[in-house]
């Protein structure tokens, strides 16, 4: 039976939070992403983006469907996590979550115009009967397709919450990506060169090689969606 509870202290280090204010902390229910790449919504809201302070308000708000997580209402300890898109309604407020620059999940603000797309790596696919094929996505997603061109590594942008495919970006030379570990994590550059397991990110400061498992193709040459601000 998984753990209704988590100690702040053994929460993972990606979690920005204070560890010694009080004892325990919400823990998101398990499914949409890793326990290290996401954080219970409720978090999110009193933590991260700050809409609300007690439990009774983050009830409330999400009682009245003014907050969204990838264009759909979700729980309290919904798992929101990287890439995931959370909107205010009410103050008309978007946000993307990603990796800040000490490896720290972060919302970031972002228009409202990108607010409906979302990147999701693909990390394994199963080949099905009748020339159809099955993605497993980052964030839990199984998406059904027909089209075989797709490789474990490579991006869909989708639209959300309808699942649409908008594009197919492709882990390849020229490919825009922004890194989720090693010690450039949450920064974002241009493939240089793929090599076995080991991938060449150019960067403003210069390149370096990095783990190929830490490239997020965000985009074609450049990114296909902003990575905002906090």
């Amino acid at each position: 039976m998984a753990k209704r509870h988590l100690k702040k202290l053994a929460a993972p280090k990606t979690w920005p939070i204070k560890r010694k204010d009080r004892t325990f902390i919400t823990r998101p229910y398990p499914g949409s992403h890793s326990l290290s790449m996401g954080i219970s919504l409720s978090t999110v809201m009193r933590d991260l983006i700050k809409c609300a302070n007690t439990k009774k308000e983050i009830k409330s708000i999400l009682h009245d469907k003014d907050l969204l997580v990838d264009g759909r209402k979700r729980d309290d300890k919904h798992m929101v996590g990287l890439m995931d898109v959370v909107v205010i309604k009410d103050t008309n407020e978007h946000y993307r979550m990603l990796l800040d620059d000490k490896g720290k999940i972060a919302a970031f603000k972002i228009d409202a115009s990108e607010a409906s797309l979302k990147p999701s790596k693909i990390i394994c696919k199963t080949k099905l009967k009748k020339g159809l094929t099955q993605l497993n996505m980052s964030d839990s997603r199984n998406l059904i397709v027909k089209d075989d061109t797709y490789k474990v590594g490579d991006s869909l942008l989708l639209s959300v919450p309808d699942q649409k495919v908008k594009d197919h970006l492709k882990l390849e030379n020229g490919a825009y990506v922004f890194l989720t570990g090693g010690k450039h994590i949450g920064e974002a550059g241009t493939v240089m060169n793929i090599e076995g397991k080991i991938i060449k990110v150019k960067l403003k400061e210069g390149a370096f090689e990095t783990s190929k498992e830490y490239a997020f193709v965000i985009g074609k040459e450049k990114p296909s969606i902003s990575l905002g601000k906090q």
